[in-house]
């Protein structure tokens, strides 16, 4: 069973299949038969998990197993408490609720360089978050950003569950380790002793 981790720069497809006028993961990943585990938006950037392993595919991304996925998030404007409140509490969409948000201010993290750079103003600031959530709808990080009056401006996923980006640089991919837990899991789900 593998389980790779890629850091997906901006402006990539989630395909293998080549896009008519966008790099996809063919042109990263040459590693046979694998899958990913979920998406990530063309304007959005970080931790990707593919795998070989259906059983494991579905662990990752099935809506009642939902993992925690962790995001770096970079907004529009300075939120304020109410601001952040909202998403904690759940912001109203199109298509419902969502669940609460873990949210938090922090600095700028330590990344690299997107190309093209994200635009800026002079006479807006721009405020990073850490946003966890369990769901994972169409474009939700950024609808929630938009919906409490602070656009997304750069979106990194830096956590699908117990793995991390950590050191990986955009574009590169990595062999990584199935905890325990989760490999006794889809043992028993297959029937193996």
């Amino acid at each position: 069973m593998i389980l790779l981790a890629f850091n997906k720069p901006y402006d990539v497809v989630c395909q293998f299949r080549p896009h008519p006028s966008k790099a996809s993961l063919g042109q990263y990943i040459q590693t046979p038969d694998i899958y990913p585990c979920g998406r990530l938006d063309r304007d959005s950037e970080g931790l990707l998990l593919l795998t070989d392993d259906g059983l494991l595919q579905h662990r990752i991304t099935a809506p009642k197993l939902k993992m925690k996925k962790g995001y770096w998030v970079q907004v529009e404007g300075n939120p304020d408490e109410n601001a952040l409140k909202q998403l904690r509490d759940g912001v109203e969409l199109k298509d419902g609720l969502t669940r609460p948000a873990i949210v938090k201010t922090i600095s700028e993290p330590q990344i690299w360089e997107r190309d093209p750079p994200i635009r800026t103003r002079k006479s807006i600031p721009t405020q990073w978050l850490d946003i966890s959530i369990k769901e994972g709808r169409n474009r939700q990080i950024r609808r929630m950003t938009a919906n409490i009056g602070y656009p997304t401006l750069r979106l990194i996923r830096y956590r699908i569950g117990p793995w991390y980006l950590n050191e990986l640089a955009s574009g590169e991919s990595e062999i990584r380790e199935i905890p325990r837990s989760i490999e006794n899991e889809l043992k028993q789900l297959k029937g193996d002793k």
